[in-house]
């Protein structure tokens, strides 16, 4: 099973110059973890978390209103092709412990897999239990 065959296609993304307040009220109203965060040629260049704009715009003291994107994303992205094989997406999200990677064609974003949807698949439940204990034991190493 490939990638494409799990990842969710519609991705909800952000420019750089737009401000964290933006950020922030795109990620509650879509109900979404991640923005992926492209430029005006379409390319990713980083990814905004609620933790991202917490940490580094709000804890930093800055405003978020006048704060832009491109101050408090992560530049380092973790992303799979449509094209892998769902194993590799899986690997990765375990290795780098997270629970959302991005799918890129090029530099372009094609959509996104989450430990949910994993999930959807019968054929995947060991590799989503895997996975999570994979993160786990490394939090707890911590």
């Amino acid at each position: 099973m490939q990638v494409k065959d799990i990842m969710s296609s519609h991705v909800v993304t952000i420019g750089p110059e737009e401000n964290a307040a933006v950020a922030a009220r795109m990620l509650s109203r879509h109900n979404v973890g991640i923005l992926p965060v492209c430029g005006a040629d379409g390319c990713l260049v980083g990814v905004v978390t609620d933790r991202d704009i917490v940490l580094r715009c709000v804890a930093a003291e800055k405003k978020p209103e006048t704060t832009p994107v491109k101050n408090v994303m992560t530049s380092r992205v973790i992303t799979v092709s449509p094209e892998d094989n769902y194993q590799v997406a899986s690997q990765k999200m375990a290795q780098e412990q997270i629970r959302r990677i991005l799918v890129l064609e090029g530099q372009k974003v094609v959509g996104i897999v989450s430990l949910g949807d994993l999930t959807r698949s019968k054929e995947l439940k060991m590799e989503v239990a895997q996975c999570i204990g994979e993160i786990c034991s490394n939090i707890k190493k911590r």
